[in-house]
């Protein structure tokens, strides 16, 4: 089934070009069905790179899904031109009165600021509360779950003394959670972040159970009880050269960079980077869509409670 975007979407025409099912608005009017509501809060500098990689592993489900794009608008914006958040996005006063499904927060590259000196973080906030109550389920990437665990938990992120930069190999934690169903016993993830949560923070609190971690990467997946907000601390959306592109970036302008880890063959930068992640990924987001958010949600959104 489709995915609905707003009309004239750039990753449309992307992922129309590697066979995902899009539909715009003018389309799915006409359809006679009540398809997924979910709302993107996209945080990350280049919102059309974000967007795409999120609407791709949303495509790969058998449910119709409407999309509603959000942005911070308390935050002066660089990357997109503002013209385009116009006509494609929405801000929280656009959207507050609505409830959805579910909705995904996405990261950002910001994780060395504390979260109080973030700009965006009052709205962000705001934001956040009012997804308890109008949003069933929410999915929280990278910064976005530490942003997440820290506002409604008070879990810290500590700085770490090298960047977490590469795909690492990870485990289940638990093995009956419907979000982990067809997972395999070793799965890999790409991450890319300078900060962490611990562990030890995360199991004082009896409303969090942690899902997955790694030996290398640390804590992974992070759920509360009944699968209300799910938080992701690594990059399951990353495409295939996302991290080379970092990588590339960091070289160009002359800072300390490590190649990252278990992602090029033999750890040599000039060969094709290996994707060893994009079954996990897609599994992942389809569970998530599946289990947490369409099987669970009223059909009523009013009823969310």
């Amino acid at each position: 089934m489709p995915i609905n975007v707003p009309d004239g979407l750039p990753a449309a025409e992307i992922l129309t070009k590697e066979d995902v099912f899009i539909m715009e608005e003018g389309r799915a009017e006409h359809q006679d069905i009540r398809p997924l509501s979910i709302v993107i809060l996209n945080l990350m500098p280049n919102k059309i790179v974000t967007e795409t990689q999120i609407l791709r592993l949303l495509g790969n489900s058998p449910l119709q899904v409407d999309i509603t794009l959000l942005y911070p608008e308390t935050h002066l914006t660089k990357n997109t031109p503002e013209e385009y958040l116009i006509k494609y996005y929405q801000t929280f006063d656009g959207i507050k009165d609505k409830k959805f499904d579910g909705m995904i927060i996405t990261g950002a590259p910001i994780e060395q600021m504390s979260f109080e000196e973030v700009d965006f973080w009052p709205e962000l906030q705001k934001i956040m509360d009012w997804s308890r109550h109008n949003v069933f389920s929410t999915l929280f990437i990278c910064w976005g779950a530490q942003a997440g665990l820290y506002h409604f938990f008070g879990v810290p992120k500590y700085p770490l003394q090298g960047k977490m930069f590469g795909v690492f190999p990870h485990t289940l934690n638990r093995r009956d959670v419907r979000l982990l169903r067809g997972f395999d016993d070793l799965f890999y993830v790409p991450h890319s972040r300078h900060t962490e949560v611990r562990k030890e923070d995360i199991l004082k609190i009896p409303e969090l159970e942690i899902l997955s971690e790694s030996e290398e990467s640390g804590v992974y997946l992070v759920g509360t009880k009944g699968g209300r907000q799910i938080f992701a601390t690594g990059h399951s959306e990353y495409d295939p050269h996302t991290l080379k592109s970092e990588y590339d970036r960091d070289v160009a302008q002359g800072l300390t960079i490590n190649v990252p880890f278990n992602y090029y063959p033999g750890d040599d930068p000039t060969k094709q980077p290996t994707v060893k992640w994009r079954g996990h990924s897609n599994l992942l987001f389809a569970n998530w869509l599946n289990y947490y958010v369409y099987q669970e949600t009223p059909f009523n959104l009013d009823e969310i409670k």
